[in-house]
């Protein structure tokens, strides 16, 4: 009998958890950001702000859990991609994965922007955090796929001698970081295709190319295809959107 009300109990809370993280979402769709307020999240579920502690203990540790849900949607949709082209070469993998990327934030650029755009809290940047482990997740699609490609058909690398000695420092420690996958070289590489993807996409998103494109998905396959030359793909390999 024990069990069975401890299982019973579990359940509602994570019905109650599932509610709490669906109101976050209404209300940041609806009304952005600044609204996602503990008290305006209880109102939306019906408790008061004190109940609400009682499944987050503050703002910041409701805020890691939603992100956390985002990002794993997210990397959810990039793995689904990924997937559907599972006998296809590495670079065509990469190019699936980056248009499911942009398909995700252009749906959902609230979520997008609360993700991307949106300071991080001390809380959320520790290693153990819901919001750190699901965004390791997001980045492994896209790193385990550039892994794959170098390893298979390493693309060029600049000169490590002709960076700044800073950069250099700094491309050592994240390649010890991810465990010599890539060496520092490559994970350049990788880092400039992954800012460049990143900033065009914030841009679009955070509406600042309004000003001169109506539609950015050609300039963002423009973006993608220079991604493909840095990395060296074939033309057999970079499918169109």
């Amino acid at each position: 009998m024990a069990a069975n009300t401890g299982g019973r109990r579990a359940r509602l809370r994570q019905a109650t958890l599932a509610e709490i993280h669906g109101a976050v979402r209404t209300l940041l769709v609806e009304r952005g950001a600044a609204a996602v307020t503990i008290n305006a999240v209880a109102r939306q579920v019906g408790m008061s702000g004190p109940a609400l502690y009682h499944y987050y203990a503050s703002h910041d540790e409701l805020v890691g859990a939603v992100t956390a849900d985002f990002f794993r949607e997210l990397a959810a949709a990039m793995e689904e991609a990924r997937d559907a082209h599972a006998d296809a070469p590495a670079g065509s993998r990469i190019l699936a994965a980056c248009r499911a990327m942009r398909a995700w934030a252009i749906a959902h650029p609230a979520e997008f922007g609360w993700v991307f755009a949106s300071p991080i809290s001390p809380l959320n940047r520790q290693s153990d955090s819901p919001r750190h482990q699901a965004g390791q997740r997001f980045e492994q699609v896209l790193l385990d796929l550039t892994v794959e490609l170098w390893q298979t058909r390493p693309f060029p690398v600049p000169d490590l001698a002709d960076l700044p000695a800073s950069l250099r420092e700094q491309l050592t420690a994240y390649s010890a970081s991810i465990e010599g996958r890539l060496p520092p070289g490559a994970a350049h590489v990788f880092l400039t295709c992954w800012t460049r993807l990143y900033g065009l996409l914030c841009m679009e998103v955070l509406h600042q190319l309004d000003f001169a494109y109506t539609d950015v998905e050609p300039v963002f396959e423009e973006c993608l295809s220079g991604i493909a030359d840095v990395l060296a793909l074939d033309r057999a390999d970079r499918p169109t959107a």
